[in-house]
């Protein structure tokens, strides 16, 4: 999926959540960055720009160990006892990253090693990811309005 589409997944994840948290802007940032993060084992990705993210394509195939649980579970268990603020809006970010992309073609090995691969036929850039950014685009204005009128 393109990363707008991310990014909107990412918006209406952190807004179901923002009215139980306490400090709603790291948050929310932090569930947009760790929404980016997974495609940091590809050349082409926003995430491979970061100055401590550029190693990451040596040793990583793109939708490999950093598209999976396998990956993404440890990493917020580790998070909760360095940056406990952190580790519920990485995991939610990350994980539901990791989930859109197991629409696609090219599916992910959500427990990478294991071979099993989940896919499905959202093609990234095509009218089927423009449908899905869309409606959750429309949702995300929806729930910014629920959000801060009810709490």
């Amino acid at each position: 999926m393109l990363r707008r589409t991310h990014l909107a997944l990412g918006v209406a994840v952190a807004l179901q959540f923002l009215p139980f948290v306490q400090d709603k802007f790291i948050f929310f940032a932090a569930v947009l960055l760790a929404t980016l993060l997974p495609d940091v084992d590809s050349k082409f990705s926003w995430a491979w720009r970061l100055p401590f993210t550029k190693p990451a394509p040596m040793e990583a195939t793109h939708r490999g160990f950093f598209h999976s649980y396998t990956f993404c579970i440890p990493a917020s268990i580790a998070l909760s006892f360095i940056f406990p603020i952190l580790a519920l809006p990485f995991f939610l970010g990350y994980s539901f990253h990791i989930f859109a992309d197991s629409f696609t073609p090219q599916g992910i090995r959500p427990f990478w090693p294991f071979k099993a691969v989940s896919k499905g036929p959202v093609t990234s850039g095509s009218k089927l990811d423009d449908v899905v950014f869309w409606l959750f685009a429309m949702l995300d204005v929806l729930l910014v309005f629920v959000v801060f009128m009810f709490y």
